[in-house]
């Protein structure tokens, strides 16, 4: 059977009925942005993810650029980024004129390396800015331990971990944290959006006051900021949605726990190892081969659609030629950005899907 990557149709179907009054309660309203709809999902984020402020902007990109933002980072700052990323991470440090510095990451989470980080501090340091990659959350005890020793912050990229726990705590209560809605995220809405979580209710203010032109009051602009606002109707698709996140994500642990089952002793794949601490919300089921090319390829013949997430590492890619960055080598990134391939996992894979991918993979396998 041919099964696709992830069907995003599939959750407005489940839901059509909640999502359509939702959207036609907006419409009805005439209130369009910054209504209603974007303070109740505000308040419920926050209190979801176990933080006391949540401000929801345009993107996800926008949500880590405002936070460091608001953290007063710029030229002349260092902020310690992930190797093995999405470009969005370092492009939103770079828009601040700070300067990303890649670490590597650990091979079984994906995630950064506690160890690495501490060794990458300078002077220069502000901020250590890890990605909860693919759902797994990074080791958020040892990381905030490395930056108390050092004075710095931490900002979470929680763009691919709606409701992932380390250590008990979900991503959110630990410290300041960015989410994306991309349509494609565990909680995705209709388009773009984002938001920043935190305790801290000064860069809860600040981050609000940098997603509407810098102004509290129409016509008054107290800093120079951008536009960069959630919409009432993204909002509201998102509060309908938020209600079925803890089921759609116990649905993708049974897809995931399948597949481990399922592909457990295969020779010439690696499958992904969730850390005893890490409740991981499985975004995506990456595995890595190094014959990923003719794996692929006979995945596809057999009707099974695959992504690669992501094989250029982003310090060899064309936005940061030239740069310090590019002249370091990331040997494990590297090696990820040639092995990793993504299966297909979501709330919505039936029973036969996951039958037909594990047979699909166990087949290319022992053909390659």
């Amino acid at each position: 059977m041919d099964v696709p990557f992830l069907d995003l149709r599939a959750a407005y179907l489940e839901l059509k009925h909640d999502i359509d009054a939702a959207t036609g309660r907006v419409l009805d309203s005439g209130r369009y942005l910054l209504g209603p709809e974007l303070a109740a999902f505000e308040t419920e984020w926050a209190a979801y993810c176990g933080a006391r402020h949540c401000v929801a902007v345009g993107s996800g990109c926008d949500a880590l650029e405002l936070a460091l933002r608001a953290m007063d980072i710029g030229p002349g700052d260092e902020v310690i980024v992930p190797a093995h990323t999405f470009a969005a991470t370092w492009l939103a440090v770079s828009a601040t004129g700070a300067e990303p510095i890649a670490v590597e990451p650990e091979p079984a989470t994906f995630t950064l390396d506690p160890e690495r980080v501490e060794a990458a501090i300078t002077s220069r340091t502000r901020v250590i800015l890890p990605v909860h990659l693919y759902g797994h959350p990074a080791d958020l005890a040892a990381l905030s331990e490395v930056a108390e020793r050092h004075g710095v912050r931490i900002l979470e990229d929680a763009a691919q971990a709606h409701g992932a726990q380390a250590y008990g705590r979900r991503v959110g209560a630990w410290s300041t944290t960015a989410f994306s809605f991309y349509p494609g995220k565990n909680l995705g809405g209709f388009g773009d959006g984002g938001a920043v979580v935190t305790d801290d209710a000064e860069l809860a203010e600040r981050v609000r006051l940098l997603r509407n032109y810098g102004s509290r009051e129409k016509y008054r602009h107290e800093v120079r900021a951008t536009n960069s606002r959630l919409d009432e109707l993204q909002a509201a698709v998102l509060r309908v949605k938020l209600a079925h996140l803890d089921a759609w994500t116990e649905r993708r642990a049974a897809v995931a726990a399948r597949y481990l089952d399922g592909l457990a002793g295969l020779d010439g794949i690696v499958l992904p190892r969730p850390a005893p601490w890490a409740d991981p919300v499985w975004h995506l089921f990456v595995i890595r081969s190094a014959d990923r090319s003719a794996l692929r390829e006979r995945l596809a013949a057999a009707g099974i659609e695959t992504l690669i997430h992501y094989p250029v590492p982003v310090h060899r890619s064309e936005a940061y030629a030239g740069s310090r960055q590019a002249a370091r080598a990331q040997p494990v990134a590297e090696r990820l950005a040639r092995e990793v391939l993504s299966l297909p996992i979501g709330p919505h894979l039936s029973d036969d899907a996951v039958k037909a991918v594990i047979e699909a993979v166990r087949g290319a396998v022992a053909a390659c």
